[in-house]
């Protein structure tokens, strides 16, 4: 993404996500695969995934080629998610996170909207009619899935240990 601030290199910033996105899946295809599953890579994974499209969001953002809210939207949700996972692992030991599919079709959502942001400005494929409307799906998963780990992990989480 520090292509894009340099240079305004929106193809080579579009080959590089991809490249990430496509080697991401798989490692992880192959982890599951070969069952080559650590305890460390089960925590660095998500991670790096969030890193990615936040670094992602952020460049974007501050182009002013997505709105600065829906970074902060996402960011914000992300450091929900890692704070939480790491409060609780400090407070209850090994904790085993499942995305939920609300989880899996807003990172679909968020990974869709930078291809589409970043073929948009390639002048490669004119997207931008849609981009309101991806822009929407995001938001509005993003504020489900938020809420959603909220309750399953927190008051969820809560209610069980009350028994």
């Amino acid at each position: 993404m520090v292509l894009l601030l340099r240079d305004r290199a929106y193809e080579s910033a579009l080959l590089l996500f991809i490249i990430a996105g496509v080697t991401d899946g798989l490692d992880g295809y192959i982890a599951k695969r070969f069952n080559f599953i650590s305890r460390l890579g089960a925590i660095l994974d998500p991670i790096a995934d969030k890193m990615l499209i936040v670094s992602a969001y952020v460049m974007l953002a501050v182009l002013g080629d997505i709105p600065f809210w829906l970074f902060l939207l996402v960011g914000f949700r992300d450091l929900m998610i890692v704070g939480g996972y790491l409060i609780l692992e400090t407070l209850e030991g090994d904790v085993q996170m499942q995305p939920s599919v609300v989880s899996k079709i807003n990172t679909f959502l968020q990974i869709t909207l930078v291809i589409a942001v970043l073929l948009d400005k390639t002048g490669w494929v004119s997207v931008g009619v849609f981009l309101p409307l991806l822009i929407g799906c995001v938001t509005v998963t993003t504020l489900l899935s938020g809420a959603h780990y909220v309750w399953y992990w927190g008051i969820r989480e809560e209610s069980k240990r009350a028994r």
